[in-house]
C-alpha cells in the first residue's frame, strides 16, 4: 500500500472521529438557556464549566491513561467512551435543571479522552503533521458546524435547547462507529518512519518521570503559555453565541460555519506545510514561529477591531485564525517533533495530555473568576482585555522556550539517543 494513500486514509479516518466527536461535546453550547440561573449564577455559565471541568479532569487521568495505552484497546475504547458520553447527553434532557448539570460533567470525562486515542494513530511517521493538520482542523471545523447544527435544530425543528445536545449527537453516532473502525485498520508505522521519528511505544512511570525532569523548564513555560492560549481559544469556542448575539448575529445560525470554515482551510495550509521540513530540529523551532504569528495575527486583528477598521465578522475570522495558529501546532506538531528531535522514549499523548490537564484547569479557573470576581464586563470586553494580556504572555513565554529547547539541544549534541534520559537526568 503506497504511503501517500495511508497517509490521506489516516487523515481521513482521523478527522472524521474527531469531527463526530464534537457532536456530543460541542452543540449545547450554541444554546442561550436564556433567564435561568443557578445560585444566582447564568446557567449556562453552570453548563460550561460543568463540561470544563469533566474534560479538564479526564485531562488529567488521561496522563496515565493515555500515555499506557496499549494499539490494541484503542478502538474499542474509543467506541465506549462517545456511548457513555452520549449517554449523558440523554440524562440531561430527562432530568430538570438545575439537577442536569451534573451530567454535562460527566458528558465531559469520557470525551476527554478522545483526542489522545486517535492521535496515537498517526504519531511517528513521516507524513505525521499533514494527518496531524487535518485532524487538528477537525475542532475548528466541526465546532462550527455542530453549533450550526445544533442552534437550527432550536431555531427551525422546535427541539428545546435541552434535547438539542442529544439529538445532534444521534445524528453521528453510527458515522462514528464507522470511522473509528476504519482508523483501527490503518497499518503500523513503516522502518523509515522509526528512523526519522523514533519509536512510540506505551510509558511507564518512571519512563514519564524521567522525560518531565529533562525538560522540566521548558515545560513549565511552554505548559503556562498552552494553559493561557486554551483559556482564550476555549472562550471564543464555548461562548461564542454570546460574542455573536453582542456583536448582532444572535439569529443567525449559519454564523458559526461561515466563520469558522474560512480559519479551518487556513490554518490546514499553514499547519501541513510543516510536512515539507525533514531535520527534526528545524521544523521544532520553526514551531515557535509559527505559534509566535498566531499570536500577533490575534493581537492584530484586535487592535483593528477596537479601532472600528474591521467589521465583527472579519474580526472574529483573523482572532480564530490566529489563536488556532498558536493552538494547533500543540495538539499535533510540537511535540511530535520534539520527540523526533531528542530522541527520548515518549509518546505525544503522554506530553499533550500534561499540558492540556493544566490548560482546561485555566479554563474553569477563569470562567469562575469572570463570574465572581464582582467585575461586570460584556463577554465582548472581557474577551477583548483577555487577547490583549494572553498574546502579549504568549509571544514572550514562546520566545523564551525556543532558546531554551535551542540550548538544550546544543548541551546534548553528539548523544545517542540510548543514553540520552541517563546523562541528561
Amino acid at each position: 500500500m503506497p504511503s501517500w494513500f495511508v497517509s490521506v486514509y489516516a487523515a481521513v479516518c482521523s478527522f472524521s472521529v474527531y469531527f463526530c466527536m464534537y457532536a456530543f461535546r460541542k452543540p449545547f453550547t450554541s444554546a442561550g438557556f436564556e433567564g435561568l440561573y443557578f445560585l444566582k449564577i447564568d446557567y449556562k455559565v453552570w453548563l460550561v464549566s460543568a463540561q470544563l471541568v469533566g474534560y479538564m479532569l479526564s485531562k488529567f487521568y488521561g496522563i496515565r491513561f493515555i500515555a499506557g495505552m496499549q494499539p490494541g484497546k484503542r478502538a474499542n475504547t474509543i467506541v465506549i467512551l462517545i456511548v457513555l458520553a452520549w449517554l449523558m447527553l440523554l440524562l440531561f434532557a430527562l432530568t430538570p435543571s438545575p439537577y442536569n448539570i451534573i451530567f454535562l460533567l460527566l458528558n465531559g470525562f469520557p470525551l476527554g479522552m478522545i483526542w489522545g486515542l486517535v492521535f496515537s494513530y498517526l504519531e511517528g511517521r513521516r507524513a505525521t503533521e499533514f494527518m496531524g493538520a487535518i485532524l487538528s482542523v477537525s475542532f475548528i471545523f466541526s465546532s462550527g458546524v455542530v453549533k450550526t447544527i445544533g442552534k437550527n435544530l432550536v431555531l427551525n425543528h422546535h427541539i428545546t435547547e435541552f434535547w438539542m445536545p442529544f439529538y445532534t449527537g444521534s445524528i453521528f453516532l453510527v458515522p462514528l462507529f464507522l470511522f473509528t473502525w476504519l482508523l483501527n485498520h490503518i497499518p503500523s508505522p513503516t522502518e523509515q518512519d522509526v528512523q526519522m521519528r523514533s519509536v512510540r511505544k506505551p510509558m511507564t512511570k518512571q519512563e514519564r518521570k524521567n522525560f518531565i525532569g529533562v525538560f522540566l523548564p521548558g515545560i513549565i513555560v511552554i505548559v503556562t503559555t498552552y494553559m493561557l492560549l486554551t483559556i482564550l481559544r476555549d472562550f471564543r469556542d464555548n461562548f461564542s453565541n454570546e460574542l455573536y448575539t453582542e456583536l448582532g448575529y444572535g439569529n443567525n445560525a449559519s454564523i458559526f460555519t461561515i466563520t469558522e470554515t474560512p480559519v479551518s482551510l487556513i490554518v490546514l495550509v499553514c499547519m501541513s506545510l510543516l510536512i515539507l521540513v525533514k531535520d527534526n530540529v528545524r521544523a521544532f523551532l520553526l514551531n515557535h514561529i509559527i505559534i509566535i504569528s498566531g499570536y500577533v495575527i490575534a493581537l492584530i486583528a484586535t487592535l483593528l477591531f477596537t479601532n472600528k477598521i474591521i467589521d465583527p465578522v472579519w474580526w472574529m475570522i483573523l482572532i480564530g485564525t490566529g489563536l488556532y495558529i498558536s493552538y494547533v501546532p500543540f495538539n499535533a506538531l510540537y511535540f511530535e517533533r520534539m520527540i523526533a528531535t531528542y530522541k527520548v522514549q515518549s509518546n505525544v499523548g503522554f506530553i499533550m495530555y500534561v499540558s492540556d490537564a493544566f490548560g482546561y484547569l485555566g479554563s474553569v479557573l477563569i470562567l469562575f473568576l469572570k463570574e465572581f470576581s464582582g467585575v461586570q464586563l460584556s463577554w465582548t470586553d472581557f474577551f477583548i482585555n483577555a487577547v490583549f494580556m494572553v498574546t502579549t504572555i504568549g509571544i514572550a513565554g514562546t520566545f523564551i522556550a525556543a532558546i531554551y529547547f535551542k540550548r538544550k539541544h546544543k548541551s546534548l549534541f553528539g548523544l545517542t539517543s540510548s543514553n540520552f534520559i541517563t546523562h541528561a537526568a
